[in-house]
């Protein structure tokens, strides 16, 4: 039988890993009679943990929020996946969390067994990490969007278009998107009637939120990814290419929108940063295409094809 002070650590840890036990459980769990599990919780009790008791015909414990933040007992695996996320969340791309994220790692890697800590000194001193250079998101606007769709209020923000106008938008949010450059907002956009995606650094939540509202059906699938990949690219382009879907979709990422039209042509959505860029990734579908624009596309298109026609110099 474990000692008392191994016990409770033992038992807090269980209560971190479920939201609910019952007496039963833990008492299996912990090889000690019921008893002693809630002599155990008692304990924990009085040292300031809130261990609710769970009403019902099983009962059980949970253990609840309280005033400060208790210690966390992370097993190998947690700990290097806690460890990894703090050193990246340290050169990533959400503003005013860098500081606190090297304070959080430097507490956790002075407790690390020193098995744990090379792993985790193996993983950094052999991971380049480019310096980031997309647009930062503040941290409090990430937790007031994502608690706005956890709790289905309305949320209205000011939001800075691809332009640089400024515009007041009232939706029901869904879901936060991560791309690993840039988060983004899915949401049901109220004066539009559609769902819209909305870049999250370029959002300024008001107060007070709006009122509650019902979830809807989830977005259809081709929202999410066409919206983002719309964002991600400066310069987008609707592209006619004499080829059936089929066969583009087997040569193009997930993220692009691709329509049948009928049996041998369809029409793609194609973006990129540059006009090179979009005029390459246009002329690596490798079939006939038909583009009425952008303009600059268009001259980028026209100077690729003069490079391209122009003479081998001589030797």
């Amino acid at each position: 039988m474990l000692e008392t002070s191994a016990r409770l650590l033992k038992l807090l840890s269980l209560l971190q890993t479920r939201p609910s036990w019952t007496g039963a459980e833990l008492a299996g769990r912990l090889q000690v009679s019921p008893r002693t599990v809630r002599y155990d919780i008692d304990k924990l009790r009085g040292l300031g943990y809130p261990v609710h008791a769970v009403p019902g015909a099983a009962g059980g414990y949970r253990l609840g929020a309280g005033a400060k933040l208790p210690p966390l007992l992370l097993d190998d695996e947690e700990a290097v996946a806690v460890a990894v996320g703090l050193r990246t969340a340290a050169g990533g791309g959400v503003e005013g969390i860098q500081d606190s994220s090297l304070r959080a790692l430097a507490k956790l890697e002075q407790v690390l067994p020193s098995r744990l800590r090379h792993r985790v000194n193996a993983l950094h001193d052999h991971t380049v990490s480019l310096a980031w250079e997309g647009p930062t998101v503040a941290a409090d606007t990430l937790v007031t969007v994502a608690a706005a769709c956890r709790d289905r209020h309305r949320l209205r923000f000011g939001y800075r278009t691809h332009d640089g106008s400024e515009q007041v938008r009232d939706v029901e949010p869904y879901r936060l998107v991560h791309t690993g450059r840039r988060w983004y907002l899915i949401a049901w956009d109220v004066a539009r009637q559609d769902w819209r995606t909305f870049r999250v650094d370029r959002v300024t939540p008001r107060v007070p939120h709006g009122p509650r509202f019902v979830p809807r059906a989830e977005p259809p699938p081709e929202v999410v990814p066409r919206g983002v990949d719309t964002a991600l690219s400066r310069h987008r382009a609707k592209v006619t290419v004499a080829a059936p879907a089929s066969v583009v979709l087997a040569k193009v990422p997930d993220s692009i929108q691709v329509e049948s039209v009928d049996e041998h042509t369809c029409v793609v959505h194609a973006g990129g940063d540059t006009p090179l860029r979009l005029a390459l990734h246009i002329l690596m579908l490798d079939a006939d295409f038909t583009v009425d624009g952008p303009p600059e596309l268009l001259e980028m298109l026209s100077v690729l094809s003069s490079r391209c026609a122009a003479p081998a110099p001589s030797g």
